[in-house]
């Protein structure tokens, strides 16, 4: 068995569209501003933002939860199933959020699973426009079920 698998994020991406409440316009403008290369793409956000952007540009974006109650996490675990392979984040860095330690886990996934994330515009725009949107990418990340079993026959049986 070998230490990487290789993942396949397919030329139709399926992007997460997630910000905090203090970026959430500025992320329906970057909305109105891409729709022509959204619409290309699956859509899907935590569930204030998804419905926001819905509303304002007409793009199908299936909502989630809302990030405090439990939306990041939901999208954290749809990275984990392989349904989610992209996601912009306006994150909000003068505010604080109660919700924190739920973005914090997100970010590790999206790490772990190296898929593409941007957390403000200028990231986001380099993204969009970048070749790799119209095309499949692969990526080599770290092979899930050979670490599950290398950690269950080092961890002590009781």
């Amino acid at each position: 068995m070998t230490d990487k698998i290789t993942l396949t994020i397919p030329k139709k991406k399926n992007i997460a569209l997630i910000a905090h409440d203090g970026k959430k316009a500025e992320l329906i403008a970057w909305c109105k501003e891409n729709t022509e290369i959204l619409k290309k793409h699956f859509l899907c956000g935590t569930g204030t933002t998804a419905r926001m952007i819905a509303d304002a540009t007409d793009l199908p974006v299936r909502g989630y939860n809302s990030g405090p109650l439990g939306g990041d996490q939901q999208i954290g675990a749809k990275i984990v199933e392989g349904k989610i392979d992209f996601v912009i984040f306006f994150s909000d860095p003068l505010t604080a959020a109660p919700h924190d330690p739920d973005v914090k886990a997100l970010m590790r996934i999206v790490q772990v699973y190296d898929i593409p994330f941007a957390n403000n515009k200028a990231t986001a725009d380099f993204l969009i426009r970048s070749s790799l949107m119209d095309e499949e990418y692969n990526h080599d990340v770290i092979n899930f079920q050979q670490n599950i079993e290398q950690r269950a026959h080092t961890l002590p049986n009781k």
